[in-house]
């Protein structure tokens, strides 16, 4: 009935006739398209498809008020749409907050609205991280966070009250989110330039170098020969090995891998962490090396194109409990790794050590930065070079021997 677009987003009216409601009509929604997405909003009124297809040109007054209110409703999505799109910044999340401001939004419904969208894309970990995250701002600043609220002394407060349980580096998670939050509050209206609390001369995120977990070539050998004669010991330690040389993939991706996924002696995948993510998708390939292939003829499935190489999850699973499963598989396999680690005298072996030791091993071997980078499926080079490990303790004594070297020439 009513209909506009602007730059790419168009805005409608519709009869839902998916489903039908108790009283026998379907509800009129507003429908927003963008990129082939397509959301829905309220109207709150319902209608048979009879009274849909008379209401443009009726003078019932009854069909007159329900007309008038679906165009108010109408007129407040597309006013926030065209206002975003003007500006370049239209997304759904932004939409929802500027949406959800005149019903009195909040820091928490921001969470809630983001939660959502992330729960219908099917991205559970990024959806996870939200949720554990306004579960922690919620028990220290209640259910009902104005926008306002969040000053440059609150998130000082906040950031004091995660420190006493929490290390730097998951403050500094829980402040990206809520930046995140706030920027996107920020595009929508709901609070002002000068509310923002983010940024230089205002609260900045700490950030710190990251300890670094890359093992030597000569520590990896002593791994990937370890044995105490059980079976489960040889298979984790195995899949860790895999893991190491396919380019340093991480669990969700390796769970993820199918017989046709290899081609022409390669495996070949896309990162889920950046599929959806960026706008050019990254196909990262790592050569099967006869190491590789001992290791999926002696744990991988049947050999049929279908079928996932290390059996984890399946395609009859939700999103939710995929994740769960790789969950459990990644804890399964530190465990493993971390008994090998005290074994052999060597801390901290998990998942992530295989990712680091990958990079670090070809930087040592003198690889150039750019093609770790590639191999790694990293967009920029600085992402890379935090992955890159420094060098062994003896090297760094060696080198600061060299400074007090008084001895004859």
């Amino acid at each position: 009935m009513y209909r506009d677009s602007k730059d790419g987003v168009t805005v409608l009216t519709i009869l839902d006739t998916r489903r039908t409601k108790q009283s026998g009509l379907y509800p009129v929604k507003v429908q927003v398209v963008y990129k082939r997405v397509q959301k829905y909003y309220t109207t709150g009124k319902e209608l048979s498809p009879d009274e849909w297809k008379k209401l443009p040109e009726t003078r019932a007054a009854q069909l007159s008020q329900v007309r008038n209110s679906i165009k108010n409703s109408y007129d407040l999505v597309w006013k926030n749409a065209e206002e975003l799109a003007a500006k370049g910044e239209f997304t759904f999340d932004a939409l929802n907050v500027r949406l959800s401001r005149a019903c009195g939004v909040t820091v928490n419904t921001a969470f809630q609205t983001k939660i959502e969208t992330l729960k219908k894309e099917e991205r559970v970990g990024t959806m996870l991280y939200y949720d554990n995250i306004i579960k922690n701002i919620e028990l220290f600043g209640g259910k009902q966070i104005p926008f306002e609220n969040v000053t440059v002394d609150w998130l000082k407060r906040y950031e004091k009250y995660l420190l006493k349980t929490k290390n730097h580096t998951t403050v500094g998670m829980h402040m990206r989110a809520i930046r995140a939050i706030m920027n996107e509050a920020r595009k929508a209206g709901a609070i002002k330039d000068s509310q923002y609390p983010f940024g230089r001369d205002r609260y900045e995120i700490q950030t710190g170098e990251a300890r670094k977990k890359a093992l030597t070539l000569e520590q990896i050998r002593q791994v990937v020969t370890f044995a105490d004669g059980t079976e489960t010991t040889e298979r984790y330690r195995d899949i860790w090995f895999f893991m190491y040389l396919c380019n340093g993939i991480n669990t969700a991706d390796l769970v993820r891998l199918k017989y046709k996924n290899i081609v022409d002696g390669e495996i070949c995948f896309v990162r889920q962490k950046t599929e959806r993510t960026t706008s050019t998708i990254k196909e990262i390939h790592a050569i099967v090396t006869l190491e590789m292939q001992a290791i999926i003829d002696r744990w991988g499935s049947e050999r049929k194109p279908g079928n996932y190489i290390f059996p984890c999850i399946n395609d009859e699973e939700d999103a939710l409990t995929q994740k769960k499963r790789t969950k459990d598989f990644t804890k399964r396999i530190n465990k493993r790794m971390k008994m090998i680690g005290e074994a052999l005298g060597i801390d901290g072996i998990s998942t992530y050590t295989a990712r680091h030791s990958y990079a670090t091993v070809l930087k040592r071997s003198g690889a150039n930065i750019a093609y770790i980078s590639e191999s790694l499926g990293h967009n920029s080079l600085k992402t890379t070079a935090s992955y890159l490990a420094s060098f062994e303790k003896e090297e760094r004594q060696k080198n600061a021997a060299l400074l007090t070297n008084f001895g004859n020439k």
